[in-house]
């Protein structure tokens, strides 16, 4: 398995333990785990509860992290860096508004005892179709985000 969900899965447990979540592996690294397929993530994007990114829980996630080895390198994006790896965290509950998908609705899995959450196909379709509709990523990911769509589709296709 993919070394990086190995990184993220560490994280998956200290988040559990000590704030009691549940993330979202989320991202690129996340389609990489759903299809057993090396995309080349090159970061580990986790979804949690906003108000620990957003709200009153922020310092103490943030100290906490700080305290456990992790570097915030970029407080607006909430990028963490920790033995060469970059952990972005961002909100769960921005999944309905950006997607319309219910987090509800998302699957949980368990890896050695180890729970998070992981987006089905479909999700990750209309994550990445919405996605590609962002300026940021228009100019920046466009290639990569069409070459992920396609892959989804693709993988939808065969799973007929």
């Amino acid at each position: 398995m993919n070394s990086k969900f190995n990184y993220f899965l560490k994280n998956a447990k200290e988040l559990y333990e000590t704030f009691n979540i549940v993330p979202l592996l989320y991202g690129s690294l996340g389609l990489e785990v759903l299809t057993n397929t090396d995309l080349n993530s090159d970061d580990i994007d986790i979804l949690i509860p906003e108000i620990y990114i957003e709200g009153k829980e922020w310092k103490n996630f943030k100290n906490y992290l700080e305290e456990n080895g992790y570097i915030l390198i970029d407080a607006d994006e909430h990028t963490f860096i920790k033995d060469g790896i970059f952990y972005s965290y961002a909100s769960i509950e921005n999944l309905k508004e950006f997607a319309g998908i219910d987090i509800t609705d998302i699957n949980k899995y368990n890896s050695d005892n180890i729970y998070y959450l992981l987006l089905s196909l479909e999700q990750y379709l209309k994550v990445y179709k919405k996605s590609s509709q962002d300026g940021y990523r228009m100019n920046k990911k466009e290639k990569k985000d069409n070459e992920k769509i396609n892959f989804i589709v693709k993988c939808l296709n065969n799973s007929v």
